[in-house]
C-alpha cells in the first residue's frame, strides 16, 4: 500500500481552496459523488454546498492528480474560540471538553471522483492523509470521523478510530452517519508506523498540504443558521 500511495503522490498536488471558481469546482465534485451514492437528492444547480464552507475555521483541501481535481476533503478546526463544525452540530456531546482546552479536527465531505477508482488510483489514501496531517499541523487532541457504518472498518484499520456514538441523521444526507473518533495523541505513532505515507514525506513536496495558520481563530467563529446547514 505504501508504495502505491507514494507513486500516486508523485502525480498529485494538494491545494487549499478559499472561494471562487475553485470552491465551486469542489462543490460540483461533492454533488457528483454524493448523488452517485444516492446520499442526496438531485438539484438544478449541480452543487453541494452549505454555510459551514464559509466559517473562519474551515479549510477546504483539493487533491489534483495530473492536474485534474479528483478528490477533496473539508476540515474544521474546533477550539474553545471556534466551537462550531458540521459534526458538532449533529453530535454536540463531543464539544464538552472544549472549555478545558480540548482541540478537535472535524473532517467532512470527503469525496473521490469515481473515475479515480477506474484508474485504480489510491485516492482514498491520499485523502485520509489530509486530516491526519491536519491534526499534526494544528496539534489537535481528537480527530472526528463521521461515517456510514459500512465504512467504519476502513477507519478502524488505518486511523485506529473507535466508535463513539451510533448513527444519526446528518445535515441533509439521506443516509445516517455514526461518529468514530481517533485519539490522535495516543494513536498517531502507531498509525504512522503502520502507514508512514500518511505523515510528512521528506523530499516529496507534492505530499505537503499548505495548511493556513488559522490565527484568525482568536475571533469566535459565527454560527450558521440551522436552515443553512444542509
Amino acid at each position: 500500500m505504501n508504495e502505491q500511495v507514494l507513486a500516486a503522490l508523485k502525480r498529485a498536488r494538494y491545494r487549499v481552496v478559499t472561494g471562487g471558481t475553485e470552491l465551486e469546482e469542489i462543490h460540483r465534485l461533492r454533488y457528483k459523488c454524493y448523488l452517485a451514492e444516492r446520499s442526496i437528492s438531485a438539484n438544478e444547480h449541480g452543487l453541494m454546498a452549505d454555510a459551514f464552507d464559509e466559517l473562519e475555521n474551515c479549510v477546504n483541501v483539493a487533491i489534483d492528480v495530473d492536474g485534474k481535481l479528483l478528490a477533496a476533503v473539508r476540515l474544521h478546526l474546533v477550539t474553545k474560540r471556534a466551537p462550531v463544525s458540521p459534526t458538532l452540530r449533529v453530535f454536540p456531546e463531543v464539544a464538552e471538553g472544549l472549555d478545558r482546552g480540548l482541540t478537535i479536527l472535524d473532517p467532512t465531505r470527503f469525496v473521490v471522483d469515481p473515475s479515480a477508482r477506474q484508474q485504480k488510483l489510491p485516492l482514498h489514501f491520499l485523502g485520509v492523509r489530509v486530516p491526519l496531517l491536519g491534526t499534526m499541523f494544528y496539534d489537535t487532541d481528537l480527530c472526528l470521523i463521521p461515517v456510514r457504518p459500512e465504512h467504519a472498518p476502513f477507519y478502524r484499520r488505518y486511523l485506529n478510530s473507535e466508535l463513539a456514538i451510533g448513527p444519526r441523521d446528518y445535515l441533509g444526507l439521506k443516509k445516517k452517519l455514526q461518529l468514530m473518533v481517533t485519539d490522535v495523541r495516543v494513536e498517531r505513532d502507531a498509525i504512522l508506523q503502520r502507514a508512514p505515507v500518511f505523515g510528512p514525506i521528506p523530499g516529496l513536496p507534492e505530499a505537503d498540504v499548505p495548511f493556513p495558520s488559522l490565527s484568525r481563530l482568536r475571533v469566535v467563529a459565527a454560527r450558521p443558521n440551522e436552515s443553512d446547514a444542509a
